[in-house]
């Protein structure tokens, strides 16, 4: 009777840790499933834009074509500046980028410094317009 007894203990027992074996690999599968992904970037693709993300500054004469590949927020650059071609630019050692300053009088100082540029970015020249510049320690 006692061994009958620890035989379904023991069984008992083994279906419990199957059991929760079993659930937790079906949760994990639930987490890695591609499908819920997949449909919130179809559904942001095809959200409206709220107007928020639509406001675009009113273009100034001197660089009205320049709006719409510029950045509309001031983004934070690092690297080293060096001169290239005659000209300054920041040197991005992580992404090997090079942009090109539209102020060299305020980059001048760091020639040959790493330094922290916190401006927007202009894509189809790659220039960064200088809002701030600082020297990384």
């Amino acid at each position: 009777m006692k061994k009958f007894l620890i035989r379904i203990l023991l069984a008992a027992g083994l279906t419990l840790v199957a059991f929760a074996l079993a659930s937790s690999a079906q949760a994990q599968q639930a987490d890695e499933d591609p499908t819920p992904a997949a449909r919130r970037q179809q559904q942001s693709a095809t959200a409206p834009k709220s107007p928020q993300n639509q406001q675009v500054p009113a273009p100034s004469p001197d660089n009205a074509q320049t709006d719409e590949a510029q950045t509309q927020q001031a983004l934070a650059f690092t690297g080293r500046i060096t001169k290239e071609h005659g000209h300054l630019v920041l040197r991005d050692p992580v992404t090997k980028m090079s942009y090109q300053l539209d102020n060299e009088s305020k980059a001048k100082p760091y020639l040959g410094k790493q330094a922290k540029i916190v401006g927007k970015l202009e894509m189809k020249s790659n220039t960064i317009h200088i809002d701030s510049i600082e020297p990384l320690l």
